[in-house]
């Protein structure tokens, strides 16, 4: 199986992912992961679960609401991934973290309603104004 691979900044908390098991990318527009991740937006992609796996230390987790948890490297702190109760089979990785992030492609904006007004990303993708459900009109 081919594997795409991605690290933290120290390079304790390392991943690979069966690129075929790729369902999503996008960026995520919303406060939670604005602040998870200290930026304006975050980049993700989203794997089958079944298609990850740690390698390395193993990341420390951060429980961000009742329903989701974040993973982080507990040497250096670099954000990881994300996983929620909502999609339970899914794994969402930070693109930035990727060995090869030129390679990523985002295809969509989500949580758009939440979007920084000083923020201006000029492309023709999907807006949607939440997770995915309500595309934004305009």
């Amino acid at each position: 199986m081919t594997q795409n691979k991605g690290r933290c900044l120290c390079g304790a908390v390392q991943f690979k992912f069966d690129p075929h098991a790729v369902l999503w990318t996008g960026y995520c527009h919303c406060e939670s992961c604005r602040r998870a991740c200290a930026c304006p937006v975050a980049a993700w992609f989203g794997v089958r679960a079944s298609g990850w796996r740690w390698v390395g230390s193993f990341p420390k987790t951060y429980n961000s609401s009742d329903w989701a948890e974040r993973y982080f490297c507990g040497t250096c702190g670099s954000q990881m991934a994300y996983r929620s109760d909502k999609l339970p089979d899914q794994i969402h990785g930070l693109a930035a973290t990727l060995d090869n992030p030129k390679d990523y492609t985002p295809s969509a904006h989500f949580f758009h309603a939440a979007a920084l007004p000083w923020l201006h990303i000029k492309d023709d993708l999907p807006r949607y104004l939440d997770g995915g459900k309500t595309l934004e009109q305009g």
